[in-house]
């Protein structure tokens, strides 16, 4: 499949899933992006346009706990633990979840479980 086409159907179901998932002040939405190397998550209140917490294998102090597993389940899954934590002392408990086209499987699963495990309620 052609590159530019994936992007498409990308995409074509970025904007299908966000048309019924949008953040509030009291259940922000959890945003996930994965590159073919990192991974990043980002909540973020839709009301406002304000991005409230974010994380990623990028980050200094999470590629300490990640080490060289930046694009592997684990890393996703510890990403996951760190954005939960975030959202903890920031008073955020519960939040929706929104994959961004991605297929719900491999790395985008294991950050969710990740964030399940770690307390974050979606």
């Amino acid at each position: 499949m052609d590159s530019n086409r994936r992007a498409e159907a990308r995409y074509r179901r970025q904007k299908r899933v966000r048309k019924s998932v949008r953040g509030t002040n009291e259940r922000p939405r959890l945003c996930v992006f994965r590159s073919s190397r990192h991974i990043y998550a980002q909540i973020i209140d839709d009301e406002k346009g304000v991005t409230i917490i974010d994380a990623s294998s990028l980050s200094k102090e999470v590629r300490e706990r990640i080490g060289n597993r930046c694009g592997s389940k684990e890393g996703a899954s510890i990403i996951g633990n760190v954005i939960a934590e975030r959202a903890k002392t920031k008073g955020i408990s519960k939040v929706v979840f929104d994959r961004n086209g991605f297929l719900y499987h491999g790395r985008i699963k294991a950050l969710s479980d990740g964030a399940r495990e770690a307390g974050l309620d979606f």
